[in-house]
């Protein structure tokens, strides 16, 4: 069983928990991978290569004669990615690193177009530099499946979503999955200026890595099987698919929200509640893809009939279906038909919605106290619509969790734009190097 540790690095990089060499090669702690599998799998620019590797964020290991270059490689494109643009000199300044080794770099990352240069920078005296910036011709597709829709999206390395579209869904499994794939194709014949890293699938449910294929997704009105080899048949492009959850903590890594080097828990709360852990420096998974169902322990023993068959789940009070049910429960008059809705008429004051939204965040609360004493995480990030009208779920929240007598208390917090968190998550399982 994975055991749960906090990692202190020191020096600390922000946003991506990788730590630098000093000018003579020593490092204090850093992460590095040898595998060399390929990234690019369907490029449309003229004269791109095909990139050797893709990049390490999470994955933990002591520096070796194998690992220096991959280790200061990854370095200099976070810091590129996290902190846009950037000259060669600061890269240097900043990593501790030689300029000559940022130069060599630099020119393999500009050479494999994941960068490109920009601008000058103005400087009172001497010359310009030139600024470094990611290659915003390179894109990834984002898959975000729901139980009755889908939406489709391009997105840049960056994380900006260039394009979307909603697919709505029914409840068969070959007619969603052709209509998920035809919805695909249709979006990038319409960005066919773009190049193509891969395709991203967030699931509401949990995956088997060894077998590939979802093992349990109650919230899921039909079967995803086969989406992933029907849409890399479709494509030509490699697809990663994963839990929603733990493809927001590799994107709250990968977007710079946590550094990566402290533990976190991303709660995704929709018709029902995940929950993705990242300890020691990458996802807890657990025996057969399973850790982190905590939206499925029982909070109520009497309580309402959960999807997954069992009685009085903490997703049973406390996702988007329960705040759409506290309404109707309260109010005596049928619920709006989406939990957008719901938000919208507790923020024009509705006092019906306001209460509704008040019994959802104490669910919520007490549910994330549950977390912090099991794992005793740094922070706790909540993904989802609750985020668009946080300061309304905070207070009570907060009250929950000041209820917990254990000493340590996580930071709670919403993602950052967490309405979109699940479409950027298609980059972090696209762009990291083992998602496993």
């Amino acid at each position: 069983m994975a055991r749960w540790c906090y990692v202190r690095c020191l020096p600390q990089i922000p946003g991506f928990g990788l730590e630098s060499h000093n000018a003579t090669g020593s490092t204090d702690q850093c992460i590095a991978s040898t595998d060399s599998r390929s990234v690019l799998t369907n490029l449309k620019t003229p004269g791109m290569t095909q990139s050797p590797q893709r990049f390490n964020f999470t994955r933990r290991q002591s520096a070796s004669n194998t690992t220096p270059r991959q280790i200061n490689r990854n370095l200099v494109f976070n810091l590129i990615r996290i902190h846009q643009p950037l000259s060669r000199a600061d890269i240097a300044r900043i990593s501790g690193l030689q300029r000559s080794t940022v130069s060599l770099i630099v020119e393999d990352l500009i050479k494999e177009h994941w960068i490109v240069e920009g601008a000058t920078a103005k400087l009172p005296r001497g010359r310009r530099p030139i600024l470094l910036q990611l290659n915003n011709q390179r894109a990834v597709i984002a898959v975000d499946v729901h139980p009755l829709r889908t939406t489709v999206a391009v997105t840049d390395i960056g994380g900006r979503i260039l394009a979307q579209n909603l697919v709505p869904l029914q409840e068969n499994s070959a007619k969603a999955i052709h209509a998920i794939t035809s919805a695909v194709k249709k979006l990038m014949a319409a960005n066919s200026d773009k190049s193509f890293d891969g395709i991203g699938i967030s699931l509401p449910g949990r995956m088997d890595r060894s077998l590939q294929k979802p093992v349990f997704a109650p919230n899921l009105n039909w079967s995803a099987l086969g989406l992933k080899s029907r849409m890399q048949r479709a494509t030509g492009l490699r697809v990663e698919m994963d839990n929603v959850a733990n493809a927001c903590a590799l994107s709250e890594v990968w977007f710079g929200e946590s550094d990566g080097a402290h533990d976190l828990v991303v709660v995704n709360v929709s018709e029902g509640i995940g929950t993705g852990i990242f300890a020691n420096g990458h996802l807890l998974r657990g025996e057969d893809g399973m850790a982190g169902e905590f939206g499925h322990v029982q909070v109520e023993p009497n309580g309402l009939r959960c999807g997954c068959g069992s009685h009085g789940c903490w997703e049973t009070t406390a996702s988007n279906r329960a705040g759409l049910r506290y309404f109707q429960e309260i109010s005596g008059s049928e619920p709006p038909k989406t939990f957008d809705a719901l938000i919208k008429m507790a923020q024009d004051g509705d006092p019906s919605a306001l209460a509704a939204i008040e019994r959802m965040a104490h669910a919520l609360g007490r549910g994330l106290n549950m977390i912090t004493s099991a794992l005793a995480p740094s922070e706790i990030v909540v993904v989802g619509e609750v985020t668009m009208a946080w300061y309304l779920f905070n207070p009570s929240v907060q009250a929950e969790m000041k209820q917990n007598p254990m000493a340590h208390t996580p930071k709670v917090r919403p993602s950052l734009e967490g309405n979109t968190a699940r479409l950027r998550s298609a980059v972090a399982l696209v762009m990291n190097e083992d998602p496993a």
